[in-house]
């Protein structure tokens, strides 16, 4: 594994643990608004809502990766579209000063001869 790879896994453990930590927070906030919940109870709610947490962080990240994919093979497309237009026009452009140069030469050399 290279350093980035590592240093993007390693990011992407950080990622995950502070997820995992905001859900617990949130699941022990919500079980102290339930007094009546034995221990037993609230460290089953919290697994229970931690793992949902978790769930929904994880569907969402990967939705965004997914668009970030989408948008990237839309962009280059779109770039190498515009690179090709461009080129193009440059191809035109030289032709037309071509074209031009030659035109001159041929009055100038009409004129000399």
């Amino acid at each position: 594994m290279t350093g980035s790879g590592l240093a993007e896994e390693a990011e992407g453990y950080l990622l995950a643990q502070s997820h995992r930590d905001q859900a617990r927070r949130e699941a022990e906030e919500l079980c102290a608004q339930l007094p009546w919940l034995t221990t037993a109870e609230a460290e089953d709610l919290t697994t229970h809502f931690v793992r949902q947490r978790l769930d929904v962080s994880r569907r969402l990240l990967r939705g965004t990766v997914r668009r970030a994919a989408e948008l990237r093979e839309e962009y280059e497309a779109r770039y190498a579209e515009l690179r090709r237009a461009l080129l193009r026009r440059h191809a035109a452009g030289a032709c037309a000063v071509l074209a031009c140069a030659v035109s001159v030469s041929a009055v100038v050399c009409d004129l000399i001869g």
